[in-house]
């Protein structure tokens, strides 16, 4: 590692970082999507129409599972800020986890034919090893790389740029070329269990890519000799009383709980709204992924003008008022098409710049408290999105049992009418509420306007070896 000059301004003085390096740092979240583009979005609907695994069941794994997720992430932010190694502290952990989450992702998708406990007790173990355990493992410091790449909050909003424009593909990939792929290799089980095994290669290789090119260099002497004395205890307590880190985990919480509602109700929606489980799902996927894309490109340009809290703020704005648009035709595909692209557009901004906010809240700890927490800071966001996942799935499986919904295993079923109403409610109305709590969040966010003051202090600070 090399250290870095305290003496001047972090996002002056700090040199960019390449083309290259910002796309290989997106792999990492491409891969991570691949895989779990496919747990969030299709991975009940295998459960319940192909598995023929009750949705009550699924409800009741998941909402368990959520027990376990928020204590792995402070767990593994706390060995992560701990981990000495050649390559640095978080940049191992993608290495070393890489194979044990595809391996554990494959898994997910051989649930035995059988009845009662011992599928639910499968289903259990798989999943809560690939996100409990293996997910965490490689998010969390692949997250916290981010801050030890560069201290720069140009550079790091550049790099939650990239990874943000680059982690969709990763879900189209899986999410919406599973469907037509199960098809043409027999529409059974064992298809889907083939389409993982293909998604998670190239996972792999993206990993390894994001593993080979992105290099911790930030090193902050009086850190690692404060890092020792600093107990537990003391480090919840500070992290507990940033304000501003609370309020990106809530946001980071509203993207990964509408893309759950989106990725979870749609395939249903499409299948018993639409009549159609074939390709319009995959249409709707892609126009709102390939627009997250692009929208997420056009960010760098409205950045340095208007800060990351106001672009995102007017996004999420769009937002309520393109999916609310949606109810004016329910039933029209077209429809639904356009009001996504829309919609997709005003998601951009948030989606793409929530990384380089936690990078900010970094920092504004350090300022304020004097402890610096990379990691348990995106620690805390991977808590946002993994609970944002599991309990909106828990929710939803709950929801749809409630009406009456009819699992199956490659069976045409017709679901009673209070099924359908629920799984048109679900789509229609949880997009708007989540994204109301993101403009009322953003309303209130100041660090964009304190940040610079923050910055200038801490240099000085550093610059005498005080945190």
């Amino acid at each position: 590692m090399s250290t870095m000059n305290t003496t001047l301004n972090p996002m002056e003085s700090e040199p960019k970082l390449t083309v290259g390096t910002r796309i290989a740092y997106g792999f990492g979240d491409t891969a991570c999507n691949i895989v779990y583009g496919m747990i969030s979005a299709l991975l009940v609907l295998f459960y319940t129409d192909y598995a023929g695994v009750s949705v009550a069941t699924v409800g009741l794994v998941m909402l368990i599972s959520r027990v376990f997720d928020g204590t792995s992430d402070a767990i593994m932010g706390v060995i992560v800020s701990k981990t000495k190694s050649k390559w640095g502290k978080a940049r191992p952990w993608v290495l070393w986890m890489s194979i044990p989450y595809c391996v554990a992702a494959v898994s997910l998708f051989t649930v035995p034919q059988s009845q009662g406990s011992l599928q639910f007790w499968y289903i259990f173990i798989t999943y809560n090893l690939t996100t409990t355990v293996f997910y965490t493992a490689i998010n969390v410091p692949y997250g916290t790389l981010s801050t030890l790449m560069t201290r720069s909050s140009h550079e790091r909003d550049l790099l939650s740029v990239f990874r943000m424009s680059m982690a969709p593909i990763g879900r189209i990939i899986a999410v919406t070329f599973t469907q037509p792929v199960v098809k043409l290799l027999g529409d059974d089980q064992a298809a889907w269990v083939k389409a993982m095994s293909i998604w998670v290669v190239l996972a792999f290789i993206m990993l390894m890519v994001c593993f080979a090119r992105c290099k911790e260099t930030v090193h902050i002497e009086a850190q690692e000799s404060k890092d020792s004395k600093v107990s537990l205890g003391q480090a919840l307590k500070a992290l507990g009383t940033n304000q501003y880190f609370w309020a990106c985990l809530i946001l980071w919480t509203v993207t990964c709980v509408h893309g759950t509602i989106v990725g979870t109700a749609l395939p249903y929606y499409c299948k018993y709204l639409f009549n159609n489980d074939t390709w319009m799902y995959s249409v709707l996927y892609l126009a709102e992924a390939l627009t997250l894309v692009v929208g997420a490109m056009l960010c760098p340009a409205l950045l340095r003008k208007f800060g990351k809290r106001q672009i995102s703020l007017v996004g999420a704005i769009v937002a309520v008022v393109a999916h609310a648009a949606f109810l004016l035709n329910s039933g029209s595909f077209t429809w639904a098409v356009i009001t996504s692209i829309i919609r997709a557009l005003g998601e951009a901004p948030l989606t793409a710049v929530v990384f380089g906010m936690l990078g900010d809240v970094v920092e504004f700890g350090q300022w304020k408290t004097h402890i610096r927490q990379e990691s348990l800071i995106f620690a805390g966001g991977a808590v946002g999105f993994k609970l944002g996942n599991g309990i909106t799935s828990a929710i939803i499986s709950a929801l749809l049992d409630g009406s009456g919904y009819i699992s199956s295993s490659g069976e045409s079923v017709v679901q009673p009418d209070s099924a359908l109403a629920m799984i048109q409610n679900i789509y229609i109305w949880g997009p708007i509420l989540v994204w109301a709590i993101a403009v009322v969040v953003l309303a209130l966010y100041k660090l964009d306007n304190k940040y610079p003051a923050i910055i200038k202090e801490l240099s000085e600070r550093e610059a005498r070896g005080e945190m």
